[in-house]
């Protein structure tokens, strides 16, 4: 059961994130699923995440914003997930705060800060950023925003699992941003 709930998340955006371009899609109340821009001031889309942010250096947890948040939004949510690892859990978040219109960011170094919301645990147990740290060779970590109509109900700690059961039918738009460590 646990394999196949990992990549429900990401599974779940993208399938309503295509039937959305192809017209059929719906998020909450029939609205079009949007799409949202993700970008860090660290890396870039495909590029590499500097050692500051990996088990290799600081861990500290990178900087993040996003764009394209429909007016609606009332809640964000962050999953971070490393598909080259049976997407083990580098980070999960509920309810991060957001400017007025539903962009918004998370500064460098916001783990365990109210910046970053309410954090779910990573597969490392902890509720907190797991910064990149595969075994050999490269990975691809994937840091997924989703603007939410409404905030969830959730407590610190919470799993995967929880969260992808929390914004069923309350996705109103997300996006993406890829980027890649080698040890």
């Amino acid at each position: 059961m646990l394999g196949r709930t990992r990549s429900s998340l990401a599974v779940a955006v993208l399938a309503v994130a295509a039937a959305g371009c192809a017209g059929g899609g719906s998020g909450s109340g029939g609205a079009t699923i949007g799409s949202m821009e993700v970008t860090s001031s660290a890396f870039a889309e495909g590029g590499g995440i500097p050692v500051k942010y990996t088990c290799d250096g600081g861990d500290v947890s990178p900087p993040l914003a996003w764009s394209g948040a429909p007016a609606e939004t009332k809640a964000i949510a962050l999953t971070v997930l490393d598909p080259d690892a049976s997407d083990f859990v580098h980070w999960l978040a509920a309810n991060v705060p957001t400017g007025l219109s539903g962009d918004g960011s998370i500064p460098e170094g916001a783990t365990g800060s109210p910046a970053a919301g309410t954090e779910g645990r990573n597969s490392g147990g902890r509720p907190a950023w797991y910064g990149p740290c595969p075994p050999s060779g490269e990975h691809r970590y994937v840091f997924t925003v989703s603007a939410l109509s409404e905030r969830l109900n959730l407590s610190a700690g919470f799993s995967r699992e929880q969260l992808d059961q929390a914004i069923e039918g309350k996705v109103l738009a997300s996006g993406t941003l890829t980027a890649r460590y080698r040890r």
